[in-house]
């Protein structure tokens, strides 16, 4: 089973792909709400669909810059950035400008997306009714994932004092047509938006099927959601989510790879990938393979480095340590080196540690004791089992586990951590600090006055 995510681009390739998966949806991407025609039939609607899909991929959200924005803003001494982009050094340096093209980007497609989705939660009863709620589940799914990335960035932490009254983004349900949804609105709490996101998921969850080919599935939604549940302290939820997306993923054949670096570099899903984005040569947009690998495999020329002290993190006889080699002038991660190899959204490491966090925070052993699943992280990489483990050795093993992935600064924030400056490390930024979190854009400010810019930001 393969958990898929298609590209923008009108390409032969894709439409084959998708008609031999799916004879159901030989159909064209849409990323446009066309007012007359686009929602008045079931093969339109899943049409828009496919387009809410290749928007999650492109590289201002899952494609990989998302990612790459939660390990630029955490770097913490252990990484650096030395390419010749602006806007991840902007990042890096907690100097971030309010027309930095990534950010804008970013905010851009977001909205995009949620439009499309809110249009085909809409149009649902156009779908066919043995369609209907897969399809809604799938839209809601997009939704609710994209919000999330929203309020991690352009809002404070939900761990921060007064979730309430902070503000996040606009929360936009109601669909338009011919382009993005912004409008004339206010920012909502950042209590709100994820209010939201959990409502989204819960009911996609609820809806989707348990195999669900190339898209979104039960098992990714409950994966989503105890990621969620994880950003908010909620741990009983997390813990019960991730459980939930274990043992049915379990049941579809999915387990750890044998080897650590054995989950990187496929050009088709691993049996420990819960969700990726699927990359290929007719269609190579893997922006993590673009800033982190080096020219040799078609990257740029190495712009993110790994420091000594990051590497020093490991144990010694760690297998993770295998990833790391020095490549032009540095040394880098092998995890995002092949320009053809689908971006990690979500492997089933990921969740085993979540079930192990929750279940040391609440004092329970659902689904496995916290030692199992820990263990079962440590055997893979060829380390000695331990015998107890503290929250300390939990959050280690989760920080080495998932480096370079996309989880740093979010880790962080819920954890309450702080930001050692890349520039002077006598200087450090707490994890709520608004340093740390995106400007709205200038020019969102400048097309809606009730838009209130975050806090140390320039209107």
């Amino acid at each position: 089973m393969s958990s898929k995510v298609l590209h923008t681009p009108i390409l032969l390739f894709f439409i084959f792909f998708i008609v031999s998966c799916d004879d159901q949806l030989d159909l064209k991407p849409s990323q446009e709400i066309d007012e007359l025609t686009a929602l008045d039939s079931d093969a339109n609607i899943k049409r828009v669909l496919i387009g809410a899909y290749a928007n999650i991929r492109k590289s201002d959200l899952w494609g990989g810059r998302v990612l790459l924005y939660s390990e630029m803003l955490a770097a913490n001494n252990e990484l650096r950035w030395e390419g010749t982009f602006v806007q991840p050094r902007e990042m890096l340096n907690k100097s971030i400008l309010t027309n930095n093209t990534f950010v804008t980007d970013t905010w851009t497609t977001a909205y995009s997306t949620i439009n499309l989705a809110n249009n085909i939660i809409e149009a649902i009863d156009k779908v066919k009714t043995e369609d209907q709620d897969r399809v809604k589940g799938e839209a809601l799914f997009i939704r609710g994932v994209v919000y999330f990335e929203l309020v991690k960035l352009y809002g404070l932490p939900y761990v921060s004092e007064n979730p309430s009254t902070n503000l996040a983004v606009p929360l936009i349900l109601s669909p338009s047509r011919g382009g993005q949804n912004n409008g004339v609105v206010e920012r909502h709490s950042v209590e709100n938006v994820y209010q939201q996101i959990i409502k989204d998921l819960t009911e996609a969850e609820q809806l989707l099927p348990e195999s669900n080919n190339i898209f979104a599935s039960q098992y990714i939604a409950s994966a989503m959601l105890s990621r969620v549940y994880l950003q908010i302290e909620d741990y009983t939820s997390a813990r019960d989510a991730a459980n939930r997306s274990i043992n049915l993923a379990l049941a579809y054949g999915k387990k750890l790879m044998d080897q650590y670096m054995n989950a990187f570099n496929n050009e088709s899903d691993s049996q420990e990938d819960i969700f990726t984005i699927q990359v290929s040569a007719q269609d190579p947009v893997n922006a993590m393979h673009l800033f982190y690998s080096t020219p040799e495999f078609g990257g740029r020329d190495g712009d993110v480095g790994i420091s000594g002290n990051h590497l020093a993190l490991y144990e010694d006889g760690d297998d993770r340590l295998g990833q790391y080699e020095e490549r032009a002038g540095a040394i880098r991660t092998n995890k995002w080196r092949d320009q053809n190899a689908n971006v990690k959204i979500i492997r089933l490491a990921e969740l085993f540690l979540t079930r192990a966090e929750a279940n040391f925070r609440e004092g329970t052993s659902i689904g496995a004791t916290v030692l199992e699943d820990i263990n079962r992280i440590r055997r893979r990489v060829l380390l000695p089992e331990k015998t107890s483990v503290t929250l300390e050795d939990i959050l280690k093993e989760r920080k080495l586990e998932l480096a370079h992935e996309g989880h740093n600064l979010h880790d962080i924030k819920r954890t309450r951590g702080i930001v050692v400056d890349n520039n002077d490390s006598n200087f450090k930024y707490s994890f709520d600090d608004p340093k740390l979190i995106f400007p709205i854009p200038q020019r969102e400010l400048l097309a809606n006055s009730k838009l209130i810019q975050n806090p140390g930001y320039l209107e």
